[in-house]
């Protein structure tokens, strides 16, 4: 029986774009920003970041040396959030659902701090789009006042944060251990099949939704059979 649900961010609770953070970051002057950044695993200073090795005012002089010009943290902030393409209203109508039905929600992402100010400020809920059809009256005015993504989950959990990164064993066993799940009982949802591969060797149930689908049903029915 399903208790627990860690859900991805990136192309599961918002929609991804991988394109946008390229050319953001190309119009600074990044020329071989493609080199560097990719939907699931980030490579030289852009992986440093998102590893826990380094903060945002290293990313920040580190970037600006690679290519002769003074950037702003600013700047690399929006850049960075082009990753951010869109927050369908209904992800987080299903994930309130589902913390109804009594499901404990975790987040287990690969990300860096710029985007993890986002998540925790108000600015994330107000990035939604889309009718709210199934949140109560007093959710949807909080809503639109501006909630953190900490109110749609027990806890999150970031890569930066953590100095671990998926798809690493350890980082999956930390969440496990910290939060006292039984792998048995817990579903992890990621777009990812290298990410899902590593939690199922470790007895996690998993669904791998294309990036950006609408999981919000299969989740039901994943859920449904495995009662």
């Amino acid at each position: 029986m399903i208790k627990n649900i860690i859900f991805d961010m990136g192309g599961v609770v918002f929609d991804l774009s991988t394109e946008e953070p390229i050319r953001r970051f190309e119009a600074l002057g990044v020329d071989d920003a493609r080199t560097w950044l990719d939907p699931f695993h980030q490579n030289g200073l852009f992986g440093q970041l998102e590893g826990g090795l380094i903060s945002c005012e290293e990313f920040r002089a580190g970037l600006s040396k690679a290519i002769g010009k003074e950037l702003t943290h600013a700047q690399c902030e929006y850049a960075w959030k082009g990753f951010i393409q869109n927050l369908p209203q209904k992800n987080l109508d299903k994930l309130a659902e589902l913390r109804r039905r009594g499901y404990r929600l975790f987040l287990l992402s690969n990300t860096n701090p710029y985007i993890t100010a986002w998540a925790h400020s108000p600015e994330f809920s107000l990035t939604a789009t889309g009718s709210s059809a199934v949140i109560p009256d007093s959710d949807r005015k909080s809503n639109r006042s501006g909630r953190p993504m900490d109110d749609w989950f027990d806890h999150l959990y970031f890569s930066c944060d953590m100095v671990l990164m998926k798809p690493a064993p350890e980082i999956f066993q930390r969440v496990l251990k910290e939060q006292h799940l039984d792998p048995a009982e817990t579903l992890f949802v990621d777009d990812s099949p290298a990410n899902t591969a590593a939690a199922a060797a470790l007895g996690l149930h998993t669904m791998c939704p294309q990036g950006n689908s609408d999981w919000t049903i299969p989740i039901d029915n994943f859920l449904s059979i495995n009662k």
